[in-house]
């Protein structure tokens, strides 16, 4: 039985802020030294699936640069599957930028039917969750399905943001509605489909000719799916599974992973999840700093009278004397300056905040409110940065217009660099 997985990477991630200024949401960085994407790719050589195309369309470049060839993952392979990575492309006849998730998959059919596979497992690039889609397989064969899809129960006040289904006692799918109003349960699709390969070709192809279509999987070839009495099942899945689609969702998938015991074990040698690294020193810890419950990665700093409590650092990051970290996650190479304080926030790559700066505020509520740091920026000495404001990315100095940034506030900056 051969199968091709079909990674969907090309979200905007709009909701995601000025994280995602330069990068789609798949290569937003995640606990210190991964990516988002690596979760999903783990997913699939965990599972034995080798044969794995990526499908990019916003702001791909990251994305491109990180995975490469495939290494980290056993990817690299040319004639056995490895990994390929597609994006929009103008020709003679219909293709344009994808238009929906169906319409991703339809555009680049022709290369995900090559070499004729038996069945097409459909994921997201931007969920943080480990499962063996093994048991996903055997399920969909045991059942004869022309469809499955992997479904989690979530909070029931969440519901609304998912497709919701209703399942017989056999697991076939009775009802599915797509993010609705008032949903009538929490079972949710979680967007990991499994094709057998002739039904998806048709189902895709008949969508394509439909002139009302948004050509999106959940608001259009499912609903019509279950009009037509296709054999849709719904397996059920009970692990860890996040849409880190927001900057509360992300900031609290990266609160978890420091709850004991969390709920994805990184340290897990069965289940590692691959990444493309690159070599840094040790940590390095000067004297009477406080380290607490946090997860530190290889090049950090943390000097003399520091304290790091309930938070993530990528590598490179230094921490001043007398800082004060608390319920952040800091990105790559950032300067957090000496007696510097930054609670409840995100800082992207080579943010440098100025000594005596004050980014973000404690807060009781179980979900605070998030202030975020864009790439490249400069957080002036002494500068204030409330709870719920925002720096875009390549903030300097002159495009403060002063030194207190208010809630809901964003700063923009007047020049922007084309870095990765």
């Amino acid at each position: 039985m051969k199968v091709r997985a079909v990674i969907l990477a090309g979200g905007e991630g709009s909701r995601l802020g000025v994280l995602t200024s330069k990068r789609t949401k798949p290569a937003v960085p995640f606990a210190g030294k991964y990516r988002i994407i690596d979760f999903t790719l783990s997913n699939c050589v965990n599972s034995e699936i080798y044969d794995v195309m990526l499908v990019a369309q916003y702001r791909p470049h990251s994305l491109i640069e990180h995975i490469g060839a495939g290494g980290p993952w056993d990817l690299n392979r040319d004639f056995s599957g490895g990994v390929r990575i597609y994006t929009p492309y103008k020709s003679r006849r219909n293709s344009d930028w994808f238009l929906g998730t169906a319409d991703a998959i339809q555009q680049n059919f022709p290369f995900i039917k090559k070499s004729n596979p038996d069945l097409i497992l459909i994921l997201s690039g931007d969920h943080i969750y480990t499962m063996d889609y093994d048991p996903l397989i055997t399920f969909h064969l045991d059942h004869q399905a022309d469809m499955t899809m992997a479904t989690i129960r979530v909070p029931e006040n969440e519901a609304s943001r998912f497709g919701i289904l209703e399942t017989a006692s056999d697991y076939r799918v009775l009802k599915f509605i797509e993010k609705p109003e008032i949903p009538p349960s929490n079972l949710a699709n979680m967007g990991v489909y499994l094709f057998n390969m002739a039904t998806l070709d048709k189902v895709l192809m008949e969508d394509q000719l439909a002139k009302d279509s948004t050509h999106d999987f959940g608001k259009d070839v499912i609903p019509k799916m279950m009009k037509e009495n296709y054999r849709i099942f719904g397996y059920p899945y009970s692990g860890y599974w996040v849409d880190v689609g927001t900057s509360a969702s992300y900031w609290q998938a990266h609160m978890d992973l420091l709850k004991s015991p969390p709920p994805i074990n990184l340290n897990n040698r069965e289940w590692i999840i691959h990444t493309r690294t690159e070599e840094r020193p040790p940590v390095f810890l000067y004297q009477d700093q406080k380290i607490i419950c946090s997860m530190l990665s290889d090049g950090c700093r943390i000097e003399a009278g520091a304290e790091v409590i309930n938070s993530v650092l990528s590598p490179g990051v230094t921490i001043g004397a007398g800082a004060r970290v608390v319920n952040s996650i800091i990105f790559t190479d950032c300067l957090i300056g000496s007696n510097a304080l930054v609670y409840n926030s995100v800082v992207d790559k080579r943010v440098n905040v100025g000594e005596g700066a004050i980014v973000g505020a404690l807060s009781e509520k179980e979900l605070p409110d998030i202030t975020l740091i864009g790439k490249n920026s400069i957080v002036p000495d002494r500068y204030e940065i409330e709870a719920g404001a925002s720096i875009d990315t390549d903030v300097s100095l002159e495009d403060y217009p002063s030194s207190r940034i208010k809630k809901g506030e964003t700063i923009k900056a007047r020049k922007t660099t084309h870095d990765l």
